[in-house]
């Protein structure tokens, strides 16, 4: 892999105006579509496509510690956006693993194109491992896809969607991964996003009637269940810590607010809010929790960007991760709207927003269920 170009960062000024734009879109429930636009400016989209080709060349651990600096602007703008980042992250992943089957992924991003998922489906929780999506052959290599996807992170903005679906024409049925431009048509986005926190992704629910991708977009074909198909592990690895890191950025800006307010405040006596050890105890475990997450997020990141071999272990650790982290950023929330008291229980305040914007942390697969099962299985074997 090429170098990457390390001059390359958010700008002070531009966090700033995506952080004063989050509180509107929140209330209005809209796309982040001014942040987007500056991001896609400002080189973003590209941070991880070969310096060759353009872009920044960063690996995903410099990528999770842009989305964790970006999440604490803005949540929902990261965790959105931060979906076009899993795909050039995935597609990192398989080319550095000797894989070419993504390029088109790479020479998207390089040309500022933002990337979706449709991958999630209502009641599937094998997530990438089968499909109720229909994947019907057209007899030249392409496929035409019929199916409901649910969560489509960027649904008013995309320009190319991935879709995955099930192929059953064989005598073995097939999962087959291809991608949608935005002009094909046959794509419908129901305006139906209206949830707790985590509103200016706008990921809308997507009905695929039948759209056809052609022989030349269809990038993978795998078999129903399990497996470590580069494809599976570069879109999970970036997937996991990604978000994983969005969360991390939530709980550190929590704590920033905490600081703040225990600063400018003082008790009856006269003694600032900061010097009540009860206070200080509170901040010092959340600022130690949150550090201890943002560790394993890098270190696992870089053994991805590294090559290294953990074989049967990289799915444990990384759904691991996952769940800690969100767990731990949805404590840290709690304990930093505690510490501050009624001020950020009042629904204008950041606090407030944040401690609805990260409960949507554990919807995200992996769920803290099936991290459990998963890290039960590598230590004790499949159930019986």
């Amino acid at each position: 892999m090429t170098k990457a170009n390390p001059a390359w960062s958010l700008p002070d000024d531009l966090l700033g105006r995506i952080a004063a734009r989050a509180p509107g879109y929140d209330a209005e429930n809209a796309f982040c579509a001014d942040d987007l636009a500056e991001l896609r400016a400002a080189g973003y989209l590209r941070i991880g496509v070969p310096v060759e080709q353009g872009g920044s060349g960063f690996g995903l651990a410099a990528t999770a510690r842009v989305q964790r600096e970006l999440a604490r602007a803005a949540p929902a703008t990261a965790l959105g956006l931060g979906m076009h980042q899993v795909w050039v992250q995935a597609a990192r992943a398989v080319s550095a693993r000797g894989g070419a089957f993504l390029q088109s992924v790479t020479d998207h991003a390089a040309h500022d194109r933002l990337l979706a998922f449709g991958v999630s489906e209502p009641g599937n929780d094998a997530v990438l491992f089968d499909s109720t999506t229909v994947a019907e052959p057209d007899g030249a290599g392409g496929h035409r896809f019929t199916g409901t996807k649910v969560s489509t992170s960027l649904a008013p903005a995309w320009d190319v969607l991935s879709v995955f679906g099930k192929d059953e024409s064989g005598p073995e049925p097939r999962l087959v991964h291809g991608f949608v431009l935005r002009s094909d048509g046959d794509v419908e986005h129901l305006d139906d996003w209206d949830t707790l926190g985590m509103r200016a992704t706008q990921s809308r629910t997507t009905l695929l009637h039948g759209v056809h991708v052609p022989a030349e977009r269809i990038v993978r074909t795998l078999p129903v269940g399990p497996n470590q198909d580069p494809l599976v592990f570069g879109v999970f690895a970036a997937f996991e810590l990604l978000v994983a890191s969005v969360y991390v950025g939530i709980a550190t800006r929590a704590v920033d607010l905490a600081v703040e307010a225990v600063r400018a405040r003082t008790a009856r006596d006269g003694t600032p809010r900061s010097q009540d050890p009860d206070v200080r105890r509170a901040i010092a475990d959340a600022t130690g929790a949150v550090d201890a997450v943002d560790l394993q997020i890098g270190s696992l990141a870089r053994s991805v960007d590294e090559l290294d071999d953990l074989g049967a272990r990289w799915f444990p650790l990384l759904v691991g991760t996952k769940a800690r982290a969100v767990d731990t950023a949805q404590h840290v929330v709690d304990e930093a709207m505690r510490v501050v008291g009624g001020s950020a229980y009042r629904a204008g305040s950041e606090l407030a927003r944040l401690s609805r914007d990260v409960r949507a942390g554990q919807y995200h697969p992996s769920s803290r269920d099936s991290a459990a099962r998963t890290i039960a299985a590598s230590v004790l074997g499949p159930l019986g």
